[in-house]
């Protein structure tokens, strides 16, 4: 059901109104996540960790990412590699160290739900105005801004 559009007049009002729409947006396109794709969440996050990065990350880096403990994250790495979804090994500076890169499986299975999210989020931003789309243009980095701080 559609809501009538407020406008926050406090910082606290627009927190609050942020809030409540972020998290929305990322139920409705968790929603949208390719069919085919039974992985949970926070693995299809540490997919798209070692997608941005290009390379190899630690558990203990990955971890630090998502902000958990090293012991979920190598739970959730142990079942991504026995998905065939990334694969582990030895540091070569450090034995006791395990990197873990992504596979082809991996990035496939990011990349598909990617699209598939971007194609919806895509048809949607058409429904707006130009104006409506050049504010969220300018408000895309500001809110990268705050999910990393």
């Amino acid at each position: 059901m559609p809501t009538v559009a407020k406008v926050a007049r406090t910082d606290a009002g627009l927190a609050s109104e942020l809030r409540l729409s972020v998290m929305r947006l990322r139920r409705r396109l968790a929603a949208e996540r390719h069919p085919d794709n039974e992985l949970a969440s926070g693995s299809m996050a540490v997919l798209g960790w070692l997608y941005r990065t290009g390379g190899e990350l630690t558990v203990t880096e990955l971890a630090d990412a998502e902000r958990v403990k090293p012991p979920s994250m190598s739970r959730t790495v142990r079942g991504l590699v026995e998905g065939g979804y990334v694969a582990r090994r030895a540091s070569d500076d450090d034995g006791r160290q395990v990197r873990v890169s992504l596979t082809d499986r991996g990035r496939d299975t990011l990349l598909a739900d990617r699209r598939r999210r971007d194609a919806w989020l895509a048809l949607r931003l058409k429904e707006l105005s130009p104006e409506e789309r050049a504010v969220l243009r300018r408000a895309a980095p500001i809110l990268e801004r705050l999910a990393t701080a």
